[in-house]
């Protein structure tokens, strides 16, 4: 009877291990001048190609912070052998899309096309990427796009705390700005600065390119060396080394008692992409989770912080973030909280930091590590994601981990490293801290340091 009542789990798990080791292999292949040619072929009609680059927001300095995302705007107003026009014609009547987006650390241009017009895919995104022309009339028309979008991002108050909780944690250095830059440089960068962005950063050593979906590996490669092969490769004393980026605990707080809730992040600072504890303090976010009003949900919920905050009526919304970037990152949460909760908000999410630290439960371990295990194969959902998880990990780690690989990492995990990491990161440690709106109730930096660490009351 007992076999009998597992079966269904057994085959669950055995159905979940065939699609794993269906995966299709990633080929990689490196060109002579640097640049990563990398794929996961799966058979379908449709692809996803594009260009990861290591140039982000990170690598500008004060006077030229927006850059990189400046250039991403211009990537699409058109080449010396197409206009803007002709581009989104031609991109159109391929029943194609083309886009583009920039991170801290990375910039991205990519498209999704049927496989049988891959090469036209990859010759596009060589000619916006190398032969952009960078007209002066388009760059003063995008740069009322982007100060328009910068009021946009300034409506959206999840971003706005973000952006704050950069600035403070990673005070005067690259990390600490933003991707769109202040509105005196937006207003005065020039066909220069980008011309000199491009030729300082755009190397081959510095780029993957990355694929997905229905996409032969050698047909790729082919497309590579014809419209990537005369890219610069490294000069002769090197790429520019990434600025490093200290960590302050510290805060900010916008106080405005005329919005209705306040929102508010508190981070510590974590480890980065390529160091092992980065797998760990996965779990551990895992741990905390997310909880929405939404939600439903009550005693049977998984996270305790979300049945504290459900019971205890004490936020709308919170969600565990961890932000990895080369060599730091942030670990923390997002809470949307109504002005007289914030204190028992934070009070009950630095005590559940310190269960972390101090009893978490191996039962609590092996569900999070499930979670985040099923969350990764989920996301994974697609030609696309599929693309970006190519691209960024071949940036971040120079080669794409194998999910039994990953999956191997979570399940050597226990309650015992979860408690040794969280110790290691989080307790006693100064949190860096975001706040905007009605926070007179938001204890006192000094009154939060002290909830870092366990007191017997």
């Amino acid at each position: 009877q007992c076999v009998h009542v597992g079966t269904g789990r057994l085959r669950a798990s055995k159905a979940a291990t065939e699609v794993i080791l269906n995966v299709p292999e990633t080929r990689v292949s490196p060109l002579e001048n640097g640049l990563q040619v990398a794929s996961e072929d799966s058979g379908l009609s449709t692809c996803t190609v594009g260009l990861w680059i290591d140039a982000g927001s990170r690598y500008e300095n004060e006077k030229n912070n927006g850059t990189a995302h400046f250039l991403e705007h211009m990537a699409f107003k058109g080449t010396k052998k197409r206009s803007q026009l002709d581009l989104e014609l031609e991109i159109e009547n391929m029943g194609a899309h083309l886009n583009a987006y920039t991170s801290r650390e990375q910039t991205v241009y990519y498209a999704k096309a049927f496989s049988k017009d891959l090469p036209r895919a990859v010759e596009i995104l060589a000619d916006i990427i190398q032969n952009s022309t960078l007209g002066e009339a388009e760059i003063e028309r995008e740069r009322g796009v982007i100060l328009r979008e910068m009021q946009e991002v300034e409506t959206n108050l999840q971003e706005v705390v973000f952006d704050y909780l950069h600035a403070t944690a990673y005070q005067k250095t690259a990390l600490g700005r933003t991707i769109l830059g202040p509105t005196e440089n937006i207003k005065s960068i020039n066909r220069n600065d980008l011309v000199e962005y491009i030729t300082t950063h755009y190397k081959g050593p510095r780029m993957v390119l990355a694929a997905a979906g229905g996409v032969c590996h050698d047909e790729l490669l082919d497309l590579a060396k014809c419209h990537f092969g005369n890219l610069p490769s490294a000069p002769e004393g090197g790429l520019p080394p990434l600025p490093p980026c200290s960590f302050t605990g510290s805060e900010i707080r916008i106080r405005d008692d005329k919005m209705p809730l306040a929102h508010l992040a508190i981070a510590v600072e974590a480890a980065g992409w390529s160091d092992p504890d980065t797998i760990p303090l996965m779990v551990a976010n895992t741990l905390i989770g997310n909880w929405d009003r939404s939600f439903g949900g009550g005693v049977n919920l998984s996270s305790k912080l979300a049945q504290i905050a459900c019971h205890g009526n004490l936020c709308h919304s919170f969600q565990s973030f961890n932000t990895c970037y080369t060599d730091t990152g942030l670990w923390g949460l997002y809470m949307v909280c109504e002005p007289s909760t914030i204190q028992d908000m934070v009070h009950f999410v630095q005590r559940e930091w310190m269960r972390l630290c101090t009893s978490v439960t191996e039962n609590e371990v092996a569900r999070a590590k499930n979670l985040l295990k099923t969350n990764m194969l989920l996301q994974l959902d697609g030609s696309t994601p599929i693309c970006e998880d190519i691209g960024r990990q071949m940036l971040c780690y120079k080669r794409r981990i194998p999910i039994p690989e990953l999956e191997a990492r979570i399940d050597a995990i226990d309650a015992q490293t979860i408690r040794d990491i969280c110790t290691k990161y989080i307790y006693d440690k100064h949190p860096a801290v975001a706040a905007v709106g009605p926070i007179e109730q938001l204890p006192e930096y000094s009154k939060i340091c002290s909830g870092m660490y366990w007191r017997r009351e």
